[in-house]
């Protein structure tokens, strides 16, 4: 099979090459390249140590930060192209579970491939030629879309609690299986899981969510335990049903919404909230008069408990903000009964920039009633008058208001809460009537309410 090398990296390979020195393209770059795929980044390994790369590398023109020099790294800069170089290592003890307490300089490449955690990412080329080094069968693995682990399942996952979390990514990013004794050794390291950062978690988490079928990463998070050690409010989800329009249990519905928002490449936030919208459920869960159960204010419960987790996972604030208010608001129900004004106030409510995200969700939840497109649900009428609204000249936030808080001022209004209120009820007055959204009209309805106001 011919390889197509980049010329760079036939060039870098040639300069180390002169100077005696090995080198071999590693890592997912090989896995992408044997699977077809094209590659964007360069994970080295050399037998020669990190002054030596260093040097070889600053002859040739190029610069070199030491980036993780304590573990043999460094990342080369060369011709427009960077990528990292580790020199051939060991690691032993991981007192931490997650990063080795020593690392030693290895003496060939099959050494250095022994320690990688799984089959598939323990392959390397030889650079320039491209011929492959692989000892653990990666290639077949990868072949027959098989993850597995480097010599002993639970003395790798024992080793760094976070491979675990990264063979149910990679099985959901790839379409691959977990081996079975890869799969059961999952089980017996949760301990170990639960020492990875919360940052790790979530950034494979994202990956999972960024993958073409997310619910089969967290499929095999239930069946492997690490759901209910990651997110436990998700895996109290199983076996709560609905009733209605409900083919699903909560959990089985979330993941059905993951799958849609994926499939249509919604934006994180639109992934995040399909995930975690009714996580509320199983505590709103309530029977009737007529012992059925019912989700009363679910949204709200689920929007508390989606700010809960995305704190937990150090999210931004900018996406907790977002994904919580696409929960909360997720269960409106629009009627063509709806009078301007009450579209008006959605829109403000909402805000424009989050109107197409709230509507996404709602198509990832409804696709995730039955598992099917539903015409039944069609929001289209609604988006329409929406669209309508947004075309003419309205007020849908303070910054539209004709007035700002200086005008205020300037007719007496001080500065503080009260100011605040004023502008909140100037803004309500629009939303009736967007006729009043003038600069004489408003300070006149401002007069109004300050003496009202102060004269109570």
């Amino acid at each position: 099979m011919t390889r197509n090398i980049d010329p760079v990296l036939k060039e870098i390979a040639s300069i180390f090459n002169k100077n005696k020195k090995e080198i071999y393209l590693v890592g997912g770059a090989v896995r992408d390249t044997l699977m077809g795929k094209k590659i964007h980044d360069w994970d080295l390994t050399t037998d020669a140590p990190p002054d030596v790369v260093t040097a070889i590398v600053k002859n040739a023109g190029g610069k070199v930060v030491p980036t993780g020099i304590k573990h043999g790294t460094v990342t080369i800069f060369y011709k427009k192209h960077s990528a990292e170089i580790t020199t051939f290592r060991t690691e032993s003890g991981y007192s931490d579970g997650r990063r080795p307490d020593q690392v030693n300089y290895a003496s060939d490449i099959n050494e250095d491939l022994s320690r990688r955690d799984f089959t598939m990412n323990a392959i390397a080329l030889r650079l320039p030629s491209g011929e492959i080094v692989d000892p653990f069968n990666g290639a077949k693995d990868i072949k027959a879309k098989i993850i597995r682990c480097v010599g002993n399942a639970g003395e790798r996952f024992n080793e760094d609690g976070l491979r675990p979390l990264r063979a149910v990514r990679f099985a959901s990013a790839l379409g691959f299986r977990i081996e079975e004794n890869t799969k059961d050794a999952i089980k017996s390291a949760l301990n170990v899981c639960e020492k990875v950062s919360k940052e790790r978690v979530r950034d494979e988490i994202e990956k999972i969510l960024g993958s073409p079928v997310p619910s089969a990463g967290f499929r095999l998070m239930e069946e492997t335990g690490l759901l209910k050690l990651c997110l436990k409010e998700l895996d109290d989800c199983r076996g709560i049903e609905q009733k209605g329009f409900h083919k699903f249990d909560v959990l089985d519905h979330l993941l059905l919404a993951c799958d849609y928002a994926a499939l249509k490449n919604y934006s994180l936030e639109v992934r995040l909230a399909s995930l975690f919208h009714d996580i509320g459920k199983p505590a709103a869960r309530d029977k009737d008069e007529l012992g059925v159960f019912t989700f009363y204010r679910h949204e709200e419960i689920s929007e508390r408990m989606c700010r809960k987790i995305l704190n937990r996972l150090r999210y931004s604030n900018e996406v907790i903000h977002k994904t919580c208010l696409l929960v909360k608001e997720h269960m409106f129900n629009y009627q063509e009964t709806w009078t301007d004004s009450a579209v008006r106030r959605f829109i403000a409510r909402i805000g424009e920039e989050n109107l197409r995200s709230v509507f996404d969700l709602r198509s990832c939840d409804t696709y995730a009633f039955s598992g099917v497109e539903n015409k039944y649900f069609s929001l289209s009428s609604f988006s329409d008058r929406i669209e309508e609204l947004l075309a003419g000249d309205h007020a849908f936030s303070l910054k539209d208001l004709a007035v700002n808080g200086s005008d205020l001022m300037e007719i007496g209004v001080p500065a503080g809460k009260m100011l605040g209120v004023i502008l909140k009820e100037l803004l309500e007055t629009v939303l009736d009537d967007p006729a009043q959204n003038t600069k004489e009209a408003l300070l006149l309805i401002a007069k109004k309410i300050y003496s009202e106001r102060i004269s109570l």
